[in-house]
Parts: C-alpha cells; sequence; structure tokens
C-alpha cells in the first residue's frame, strides 16, 4: 500500500501561459492545428489568461512535445524565438526593451525571471564580463526539452534583433544537449557558429553589440517599469517563509550530492547556525528539508519524466541508486519502479 498522496504542485517547476501562447502561434505558423492541440491540453484561451497564470513546466514540455509531432518541425523552439515579443515575458520583457542598454535589457530580464517562471533545478544567470546569458534547463535532456532551450535562447536573441534592428548579433551560442543533426540550421538562424555538447546553455553578444542603446529606450519608463517588476518580485517573495526560500536554493545543489547545511547557508546569505535557527523556528530542520525536498522531487521525476532510476537517484543527490530505492521505500511504502507503473496507469 502506497502511504502518501501525491503532492498538491509540481515541484519541477512551473512557467507562465504567456510562452503557451508563443508556442500556439509557432505551431499555427507551421501549419499545425494550435486548436487541436489547446482542445486536447484543456487550454481554452491562454492568450487571454491572467498575466500571473502557469502551467507546470512537466505540462508545457509534453505540450511543445505534441507541437513539434503536430508540425514535423524538430526546431520549432527557433520558430518560438522568432516570433517572440518583449511583451511575452511579461513585465520584465517591457522593461527590457526601454533599458538603457542591450545589456541592460538582459540582466532585467534574468533579474525578473521569477515574475514568469520558476524551475525548481535553476535559474538563468547573466555575466557582465563575458557579456552572456545563460539558461538552466531541466536535465537529463530528451526530445520532450530540447524545444525549451531552443526557444528561451532564440527568444533572447530575437529581442537583442528587435531592440537592435539588427541581425548580426552574437558572437556564439552553446547548447548543453548534444546535435540532433540540425547544426546548419541553428548556425544560419542565429547567425554564429553553435556548439552542442557544451557545458552551458547560453548565448556570448557580440561586443559592438553589448552596449548599444535600445530604439525603444526610454528612462523614465523605464524606471517606472522597473520599479514594477521590483514590488512584483518582492510580492512573490515575501510569501515565501524560510523553507520555502531555503527549498528554492537547495534543490539546484541536490544534483552529484552537492547540498550541505554550511553550502545552502551560504548560498542564502546566511550563517548555518542562523539558518538551522530560522528553520527550527518553523518546526523544520536541514535534514527533514532535504528528505522532503527530495521525496516531492522523486515523485515527480517519476511521474513527469522518462528519467531512469540512476539518473533521477543523481539529480536527487543520493550516493548510488540503492540509496534512492531505499528512500523511496520509506518514503511511499513502495519501490520507485512499481510506483511509476501506478502513476503513470492513473495519468492515462
Amino acid at each position: 500500500m502506497i502511504k502518501s498522496r501525491m503532492p498538491a504542485r509540481n515541484a519541477l517547476g512551473d512557467i507562465s501561459l504567456l510562452y503557451v501562447s508563443v508556442l500556439l502561434r509557432a505551431v499555427a505558423a507551421e501549419g499545425g492545428d494550435a486548436e487541436q492541440l489547446k482542445a486536447r491540453f484543456h487550454l481554452s484561451a491562454p492568450e487571454q489568461a491572467a498575466v500571473d497564470a502557469r502551467i507546470s513546466i512537466p505540462r508545457f514540455m509534453r505540450l511543445g512535445h505534441a507541437a513539434i509531432k503536430a508540425t514535423g518541425n524538430p526546431a520549432l523552439g527557433l520558430r518560438m524565438g522568432a516570433l517572440s515579443r518583449p511583451v511575452d515575458a511579461g513585465m520584465a520583457g517591457l522593461a527590457a526593451e526601454t533599458a538603457g542598454t542591450v545589456a541592460g535589457a538582459l540582466e532585467l530580464l534574468v533579474r525578473y525571471s521569477l515574475l514568469t517562471s520558476h524551475n525548481s533545478r535553476g535559474a538563468p544567470s547573466f555575466q557582465r564580463a563575458m557579456k552572456t546569458v545563460s539558461f538552466y534547463s531541466i536535465r537529463p535532456y530528451n526530445q520532450y526539452n530540447y524545444f525549451v532551450v531552443d526557444s528561451v535562447l532564440a527568444a533572447w536573441t530575437q529581442l537583442i534583433r528587435h531592440m537592435t534592428g539588427r541581425y548580426d548579433v552574437l558572437e556564439r551560442v552553446r547548447i548543453e544537449y548534444p546535435s540532433i543533426g540540425q547544426d546548419d540550421l541553428f548556425e544560419s538562424w542565429f547567425r554564429c557558429p553553435v556548439e552542442f555538447g557544451a557545458p552551458t546553455n547560453d548565448i556570448r553578444i557580440k561586443a559592438s553589440i553589448w552596449e548599444l542603446v535600445p530604439a525603444q529606450a526610454q528612462r523614465g519608463m523605464n524606471e517606472k517599469l522597473v520599479n514594477l517588476c521590483e514590488q512584483e518580485l518582492q510580492r512573490i517573495q515575501r510569501g515565501w517563509k524560510i523553507t520555502d526560500r531555503a527549498r528554492h536554493h537547495m534543490a539546484p545543489l541536490l544534483v552529484g550530492g552537492k547540498v550541505s547545511v554550511d553550502v545552502l547557508a551560504a548560498k542564502m546569505g546566511l550563517t548555518p547556525w542562523t539558518l538551522q535557527r530560522q528553520l527550527a523556528e518553523e518546526g523544520s530542520g536541514f535534514r527533514q528539508l532535504l528528505d522532503t525536498t527530495r521525496q516531492q522531487l522523486a515523485w515527480d521525476y517519476l511521474k513527469e519524466t522518462d528519467s531512469s532510476l540512476a539518473e533521477i537517484a543523481w539529480l536527487l543527490g543520493f550516493a548510488n541508486p540503492p540509496a534512492f530505492h531505499k528512500a523511496y521505500q520509506r518514503w511511499h511504502g513502495i519501490s520507485p519502479g512499481e510506483h511509476r507503473k501506478i502513476l503513470r496507469i492513473r495519468k492515462n
């Protein structure tokens, strides 16, 4: 008998319906049946949804995979990027569009990414010295999430092109997943070398583009939009307890067993003692939080992905697959393999 019920919220993260609207526009542009996809995934009118409406990342990946099958275009993510507008990134996109420089625009997109998406495994990053913007995707890679990487890198590139009126804006692109045999298409679209099987997903902007003033730059409007973004970010984070904040920082550290109370505390800008005290005040502790975070993520990995049990064990920071099996049996009274079968049956 299974001891516990499925967590109410998907632990892997969620994403704004703004991105769903971009995906459906790309499907229509490719001659696919966007209305059929909306009906299949119970998306009545995502283009009219509230700006804070979201779907889970696994559901978005399944939608993207279905869209690729419907259009026959494995590079649909590039099409999404080409059709992306600043407003498709919400208030952060509008703030970016009015920024004083291209670099400032990209920095705003990264700072306020939480307004439109939350990936439990990591977040985008901005490296000013390297003129680079990086995207963290849920791993391991498969046919369900290639398009996510493509669409994000392409959307960033499209924003730069929109702001500058120039197309030759990148020095190079790096993509973590291995080549899918469309290297020439990607290099033609990005207009620069593209490295597959790279250590990260990122774009490096040309030095001549980095400090250009966007066509829509407007200091007063930008200050107002940035203020609104900051208020919204603080509103989201104010609702977090210390356990929520700790879990947010803990999940990306799990991979390969990199998490410890010292590392987590440093990530949160606290001393280990302060973190432990604050967790205790909420009736939790580091070990308890680690256990529940792993438990929530394990359930969603089994239900929503095709990752092997060995891969899931590594992603959750277990020393080896048997240690993961033992923990899962303790959590749910059933082996992860058997539980995956049950979850798949219920899902279908």
